[in-house]
């Protein structure tokens, strides 16, 4: 049986190609994939603590601290101290850090859709749809 018929071969030389063209498209705003992440988590309607942010990403408080650290140091996320709890970091969007997220946001929907060119909108759809079952299914069997 060769490779190109395999499941697994396929979707993690999509997921390499998708990978590789997300990192080109967010590189001029100086963010990569796992920044723009958090910085869409962060755009919830009310604030969220690092666990908090940590926890929805599915990543380790290591992982979670290095992130914040190196988005606010570009100036795109700020830390405060929870006024409910001081044990607690607060992680907010600056103005530049909305900003940046409108920008990245944009790149990352022209990005995908150039992605997805070779397949017809029906096909497309559907493989999203099919992506998004599996997904959700794994996250309810974890549970």
């Amino acid at each position: 049986m060769p490779l190109e018929s395999r499941l697994g071969y396929l979707l993690k030389h999509a997921q390499q190609r998708l990978a590789r063209a997300s990192a080109a498209a967010l590189a001029p705003l100086g963010i990569d994939g796992h920044e723009l992440a958090v910085l869409a988590v962060l755009a919830a309607e009310y604030p969220l603590s690092q666990v908090e942010v940590a926890g929805r990403l599915g990543v380790d408080r290591t992982t979670m601290v290095a992130l914040v650290d190196g988005l606010e140091d570009q100036g795109l996320v700020e830390r405060r101290r929870s006024p409910a709890d001081r044990r607690k970091n607060i992680v907010e969007l600056t103005p530049e850090g909305r900003d940046c997220l409108d920008r990245a946001e944009r790149a990352r929907l022209a990005m995908e859709q150039r992605f997805l060119d070779p397949l017809d909108e029906e096909t497309a759809a559907a493989l999203v749809r099919a992506l998004r079952i599996l997904v959700v299914e794994e996250r309810r069997i974890a549970e």
